[in-house]
């Protein structure tokens, strides 16, 4: 579950994101942080070696890195967390029968009461 550790962080997440639109530089993704280049360079490395993000020499200088998205790890991590995802439908309908049980319950209340006010009644007028 190297992937759930790596997309544990924020800063990672962002990075993740900021990958799903464009292939960037470690300069650019670096420049977006309030971050040391060397910090952004450790969270790099970490989704590198989960395998989130591969990376290739830079057109210009080849000393530049150019970081790009692979987001496959994450279809294991998804399976996982199918597993734990909130149904609203199962939800929805035990919400239903509290409410059913809740009104039956509240009718039946009313209905005993009313009996034993109707005895009340006949005692009284006897």
């Amino acid at each position: 579950m190297k992937v759930a550790h790596a997309v544990a962080d924020p800063v990672r997440r962002e990075i993740l994101e900021m990958l799903r639109e464009a292939s960037l530089t470690a300069g650019e993704i670096a420049d977006q942080f309030p971050i040391s280049r060397p910090a952004v360079s450790r969270h790099l490395r970490i989704l590198r070696e989960c395998g989130l993000v591969s990376e290739s020499p830079g057109a210009n200088d080849g000393r530049s890195r150019v970081y790009h998205l692979d987001a496959r790890p994450l279809q294991e991590l998804d399976r996982w967390l199918a597993g734990f995802r909130f149904s609203w439908s199962q939800a929805l309908d035990a919400l239903g029968t509290e409410v059913y049980r809740t009104q039956r319950d509240r009718r039946s209340t009313r209905t005993d009461d009313q009996q034993t006010h109707d005895q009340q009644e006949k005692r009284n007028s006897a």
